[in-house]
């Protein structure tokens, strides 16, 4: 089959090496533009790029897809069928089309909950047991195309956004490989989303990493959690920007001082109040230094009973 292979990031690189590595003809690969990155404003090329590149694919890279010049590109190529993972762009009705079998997109998350551009990180955040992949056709809405195949996955008691984005993308090859096989043998069945089982994963942003200690310890540490590596979850002290990057929930008694404050140091690291127990911190990154345990973190400063970590609105 003629496949047009539309990605952009890390995420969509597996898929990539799979479809490659398969029976099929991967005609030309399309990905966001190069931006620039960093304090030298150096170009870098999507992840994507990079791989397609190095096997000598084609690759396309418009600043929307709706231009015609571009959709003359595309219908030039012919292709048969279209695999969308992680592309970045909304793709209009008239390029749907385009495809003899259409465009099929790869979503990290069991449809239909989750659409959007966070699933992975909003699965952790409100406490799923479980997640997935999901191959859909797609249509005009977000997310709201007819569902294929799914592939269900455990969240882990401390699985970070990091891990789970990478145990996801390596399940993205091997689902669209089982999808590709089921369209042409004329076995694949549609399935239509319930809207009314469906939740938003809106995309991420650093404020939301800003923690607020009046929420309770669970919702806190699995914030931690989603939000690592990317934007992390993060609080003040003495008006420098703290990391939180892993804590445990724990009991905490003391009634007497305000949700944010230090209510107990022990050799693991120190604990804050929240609205129903503390949260232990265990590792965490002040401003301007390196990710550090916060045992070697207490060694070089004095934290103190009742010490406030503040959220600070901007």
């Amino acid at each position: 089959m003629r496949i047009l292979f539309m990605g952009t990031p890390d995420f969509s690189v597996p898929t990539l090496e799979d479809l490659i590595n398969s029976e099929h003809e991967i005609i030309g690969v399309v990905t966001q533009p190069d931006k620039p990155k960093g304090r030298g404003k150096q170009i870098i090329y999507p992840p994507v790029k990079v791989v397609a590149l190095e096997n000598e694919i084609p690759v396309y890279q418009p600043n929307k897809v709706k231009n015609p010049d571009f959709m003359e590109v595309i219908q030039a190529l012919e292709p048969d069928l279209a695999v969308v993972i992680a592309f970045g762009q909304i793709l209009p009705k008239a390029f749907l089309e385009l495809p003899k079998y259409g465009c099929i997109n790869i979503h990290a998350s069991l449809l239909p909950k989750y659409r959007g551009a966070g699933p992975i990180q909003w699965a952790i955040i409100h406490g799923e047991a479980t997640t997935g992949v999901t191959t859909m056709y797609m249509d005009v809405g977000l997310d709201t195309g007819d569902m294929l195949l799914k592939e269900t996955v455990e969240i882990q008691p401390k699985e970070t956004g990091g891990s789970l984005h990478d145990k996801l993308s390596f399940i993205g090859g091997p689902l669209i490989l089982k999808t590709i096989e089921a369209l042409t043998d004329e076995r694949l069945i549609r399935q239509p989303q319930n809207n009314a089982l469906s939740t938003y994963a809106p995309m991420l942003d650093k404020e939301m990493g800003n923690i607020d200690w009046h929420q309770s310890a669970d919702r806190i540490e699995r914030l931690v959690r989603g939000l690592n590596p990317w934007p992390s979850a993060y609080t003040h002290y003495e008006g420098k920007l703290l990391k939180i990057w892993e804590s445990d929930v724990v009991a905490c008694n003391r009634l007497d001082i305000p949700c944010g404050s230090i209510c107990e140091i022990r050799e693991e690291g120190f604990v804050v109040k929240c609205k129903d127990g503390g949260l232990l911190i265990k590792s965490l990154q002040l401003q301007g230094k390196k990710r550090m345990s916060t045992p070697d973190f207490l060694r070089g400063h004095q934290i103190r009973i009742g010490q406030e970590l503040c959220q600070i609105v901007e």
